[in-house]
């Protein structure tokens, strides 16, 4: 999937689901993928600060990373230290099909 369809289909998706963190200055988006060999968290957060990706594999944190550049690489890391975790395809597929 290209990198332009990725970030339109996880911005739609963060448009749909965003949820106040509570002063309503930050917003977040989740979306958790169950695997055979773990689950994947994906968190998108827009606050004063910026746009902010947090990663999490099997509820522990491997990145926290700001803008899509940042993402895109530590997407990279995560399906080399976790191989078969991360299918970008189906992720954003099945991301797609809910929006």
């Amino acid at each position: 999937m290209q990198r332009t369809e990725v970030e339109r289909i996880f911005e739609a998706y963060f448009e749909k689901y965003k949820k106040t963190e509570g002063d309503r200055t930050s917003w977040s988006a989740v979306w958790l993928e169950s695997t055979p060999n773990g689950v994947l968290e994906l968190n998108m957060t827009k606050c004063p600060k910026g746009q902010t990706f947090k990663l999490f594999v099997n509820k522990k944190k491997e990145a926290e990373v700001l803008g899509w550049d940042a993402f895109f690489e530590a997407m990279v890391e995560i399906s080399a230290n976790h191989p078969s975790l991360y299918d970008e395809d189906k992720v954003f597929s099945d991301m797609e099909f809910v929006i």
